[in-house]
């Protein structure tokens, strides 16, 4: 039964650089007055690296540049991620939501992923600590930080896959397994379109929020950004997610 004291801001966003994305999904970290999903994709596609990696470490730099595609750093942990053939989601919550450990903090907000695949049909489950699974096949993962007393998490899901067109960009630590590695990327790696989902990205977005909704029982609040919040997203971007300093700094 939903809590009507209490309400879900949801901002259904559209296509935006990497830049962008990063800076919005800081500045809701920072200004969001309330619990907060928004989803979103990007265009052109983009390269995302964990906080703790390096760049020249993870991607191929140069053939990222030829390809158009751009490179930027999280301030959440985890592995690159390449943006191309999904949705993406980020959560932005006062810590005192979750008051146990982080694992259970990655399963409770990847949970509504769950219900949002099962309501399409699949046989989805959380995967190891911050992954959602269909029929043992990752089809979405997801990072977290903490600051300020609140949580941003952020994942994908995947509507397609193309795990050649991937590494392309990322580099593997051995060139001579390098075909090994990617079969058996195809084997532990799934979408919605080769689940046979077909479903049009908007009305997925409405379903993704429905299930947030409904598992952490609040009432939808549908809200476009904030001046203050946009302003501070474009800072961001100017200042940090578009320099070297930043993405290169490892």
């Amino acid at each position: 039964m939903l809590n009507s004291s209490k309400s879900l801001r949801v901002v259904f966003d559209k296509e935006h650089n990497a830049y962008e994305n990063m800076g919005i999904d800081e500045a809701l970290l920072y200004l969001s007055p309330q619990p907060t999903l928004r989803l979103y994709f990007w265009n052109p596609p983009a390269v995302s690296i964990g906080y703790f990696q390096s760049m020249r470490e993870e991607v191929d730099v140069e053939k990222a540049r030829k390809m158009g595609v751009d490179l930027v750093r999280r301030i959440t942990g985890g592995g690159a991620v390449y943006h191309k053939y999904e949705i993406t989601y980020s959560f932005v919550a006062p810590k005192e939501m979750f008051p146990g450990s982080i694992l259970s903090s990655y399963r409770k907000i990847c949970y509504p992923l769950v219900l949002t695949l099962r309501k399409l049909g699949l046989n989805a489950e959380i995967g190891g600590v911050n992954d959602v699974v269909v029929n043992g096949r990752k089809i979405s993962g997801s990072a977290q930080t903490r600051k300020k007393g609140r949580i941003l998490q952020h994942g994908t899901l995947l509507i397609d896959v193309d795990v050649d067109e991937m590494f392309q960009l990322l580099l593997v630590p051995s060139e001579k397994l390098k075909d090994k590695i990617v079969r058996d990327v195809k084997k532990r790696v799934t979408s919605l379109k080769h689940q046979g989902v077909e479903v049009d990205r908007e009305e997925l977005a409405k379903i993704m929020a429905e299930s947030f909704s409904e598992f952490f029982e609040m009432e939808i609040e549908e809200s476009r950004l904030t001046n203050e919040e946009m302003e501070l997203a474009e800072k961001l971007r100017v200042d940090k997610y578009e320099r070297d300093e930043w993405n290169f700094r490892r």
